[in-house]
């Protein structure tokens, strides 16, 4: 069985899902500039020029260009919702990260789940909602893998064939709800709607050989706050890949993301928490670019009296 990179060799390199200025309508496409951080481009309101593909969904093998060249009005996660699924999260997987924890090297992969509504884009709002505005809100930049293929059981020797690429993302994490109550609470506390962002590309494996290589970092209002080499992770991509689809068939579009490295915000002294209006991103090498997002807080409900007597909650968001 070959490599989905080598199939669809020739195809492309980076794909966006967005949509267009021309026509309103949503679009997959390949940047005109193989070069250009798209993440930042468009923070910078600079044009985004991109080659058509035929197809509505990434994961359809049989994508190629149109021809046509469309600018990007906004950009959407690579992936739908209903592509993605359930989201799987490695944790405590690079060493200088345990290190800074004071955590032990796990034996096997830690695992949890993000559910599909945590799913966000670049470029787009990242909504804290009010119980988490009280300085717990955490960045995790993290690379992510793209399942192009169904698998299962497969081993470490197969497992970059079942790969169809790579992304940058956020496991975006409430601290105190991670740690309610006095235990590990990760699929809450990293489990809000927008919690997980995603993009603003996934770059194919052919350009990417070597995915121990792929650098990336988290900028926090111009500041480098993480920086970290897949060469660090305690679990290597293969592994992973091979480890979660032991009696688990992944299937295409499955988004696993791979731990953070070292420099989190609750991790440094004095900690560091997302507030309103702080600039992240999430950056990452081999054409991966800035996975950007503008923190916003979501009000605090305000208490309405209602017939008089009883109150009722009202929330404002975003607003």
């Amino acid at each position: 069985m070959g490599s989905i990179a080598a199939e669809t060799e020739g195809a492309w390199e980076r794909l966006v899902r967005f949509i267009a200025t021309e026509d309103g309508q949503e679009h997959l496409g390949e940047p005109v500039d193989r070069d250009l951080d798209i993440g930042a481009a468009l923070a910078s309101l600079e044009p985004v020029k991109v080659r058509k593909f035929t197809g509505s969904s990434l994961l359809d093998p049989s994508l190629k260009s149109t021809g046509s060249i469309l600018t990007i009005k906004s950009i959407l996660p690579p992936l739908s919702k209903a592509e993605v699924g359930t989201i799987r999260c490695v944790g405590l997987n690079y060493r200088n990260h345990a290190k800074e924890m004071n955590l032990t090297i796990p034996t096997y992969p830690s695992v949890f789940f993000k559910p599909a509504s945590c799913l966000n884009g670049s470029n787009a709002p990242l909504l804290i909602p009010h119980q988490a505005t009280d300085n717990q809100a955490d960045y995790e930049a993290e690379l992510a893998i793209i399942i192009g293929r169904d698998c299962r059981n497969i081993s470490e020797e197969n497992a970059l064939d079942y790969v169809l690429g790579y992304a940058c993302s956020n496991d975006v994490t409430a601290r105190k709800w991670q740690f309610a109550g006095g235990n590990t609470q990760w699929g809450y506390g990293k489990g809000f709607d927008g919690f997980a962002p995603l993009g603003p590309c996934i770059v194919s494996q052919r350009r990417i050989p070597n995915s121990s290589e792929i650098e990336i970092k988290t900028i926090l209002n111009g500041e480098t706050m993480q920086e970290g080499r897949a060469d660090d992770m305690i679990f290597s991509i293969p592994a992973i890949v091979s480890h979660l689809s032991q009696g688990t068939t992944l299937e295409p579009g499955t988004v696993i993301m791979t731990g953070t490295p070292h420099g989190i915000g609750v991790s440094r002294n004095p900690p560091v928490f997302l507030q309103d209006g702080d600039d992240v991103r999430i950056v990452g090498s081999h054409g991966l670019g800035s996975l950007v997002n503008r923190v916003v807080y979501e009000a605090t409900p305000a208490k309405a009296k209602v017939n008089g007597s009883r109150t009722q909650d009202h929330v404002n968001v975003g607003s």
